[in-house]
């Protein structure tokens, strides 16, 4: 160890992770990119080892860099709790939080299970549903904070991580292509649903639904019995489900961002909120690399 950590400069590495992009992170945590950049070389200098590979088109981390981002996530909670423990603020109140189904497979449970022990006086109410489900909830102020799928063109909301959707299917699976794409897809207003039928649309390519399912699980039990394919965020493919092959023909599906947004309004549930969102930020590597 070649000298102790800031807990600025691993925020600013856990939010160029996350997001893969410098831009992306300054724009996270409202700094200028040139700070993002500085913050990154004086922790790579303190290690001792390149955290990322970056050119002008794309950034990945290094292998010590994957190792970083345990680490700095671990550094961080101790920070966090060390310092609301010393300065005895202690949330309160009721907090409406909603996830998308995206993240049932993923380590959010830890982060709330964390979140629940450092704060043991919020009463936690968390509902699972879809993305577009979820906004519409939050616009009716029946939430407090919200982390799910938002469109490409949406302003809305903190990026958690950005990732591109891909098709997926059972790895037995063979498309016919004289013959109709099978889907296997969420109700509306599922996010993933219009971007996969606006992407088949624009190719002219014919679909049909073969499985329509607002569960996670229920997806991932049609796809494994080879029913069909369904478009899934790259970083969150479940097991037992492989990328649909180049050679199929399917068309690109685009990118999409995962992000937390806030009531509008302000409510007594504000601060609890605030301090969940830095929670799901700091461990949001879990969400995406860390499937069970």
């Amino acid at each position: 160890m070649r000298g102790a950590y800031d807990p600025s400069q691993l925020r600013t590495f856990l939010a160029v992770a996350q997001t893969l992009s410098f831009t992306q992170a300054a724009r996270r945590l409202g700094l200028r990119q040139s700070t993002v950049s500085q913050h990154v070389r004086r922790l790579e200098d303190t290690a001792g080892r390149q955290l990322f590979t970056r050119d002008t088109h794309s950034v990945e981390l290094t292998e010590d860099g994957e190792a970083m981002l345990g680490f700095a996530r671990r550094i961080l909670e101790a920070h966090e709790q060390a310092a609301a423990f010393f300065t005895g603020t202690r949330l309160r109140g009721r907090l409406r939080f909603g996830a998308s189904e995206d993240f049932v497979l993923t380590r959010l449970t830890e982060i709330l299970e964390g979140f629940r022990h450092d704060h043991p006086e919020v009463d936690l109410e968390l509902t699972v549903e879809l993305s577009g489900t979820l906004h519409e909830q939050l616009a009716d102020g029946k939430l407090d904070l919200v982390l799910a799928k938002r469109r490409p063109e949406d302003p809305r909301g903190e990026l958690v991580w950005h990732d591109r959707l891909v098709w997926i299917g059972a790895e037995r699976l063979r498309l016919d292509p004289e013959r109709p794409v099978p889907l296997i897809v969420y109700p509306p207003p599922g996010i993933t649903r219009a971007l996969a039928l606006e992407a088949l649309e624009r190719q002219g390519r014919a679909w049909r639904i073969a499985c329509t399912s607002g569960s996670l699980n229920g997806l991932i039990a049609a796809a494994r019995a080879g029913l069909g394919v369904m478009a899934h965020s790259r970083g969150l493919v479940p097991p037992g489900l492989v990328r649909v092959p180049d050679r199929a023909g399917l068309p690109e599906l685009g990118e999409v961002d995962f992000v937390l947004v806030h009531a509008q309004r302000h409510t007594a549930a504000k601060s609890a909120a605030d301090a969940l969102a830095s929670s799901i930020l700091a461990g949001g590597n879990r969400l995406y690399r860390g499937a069970p």
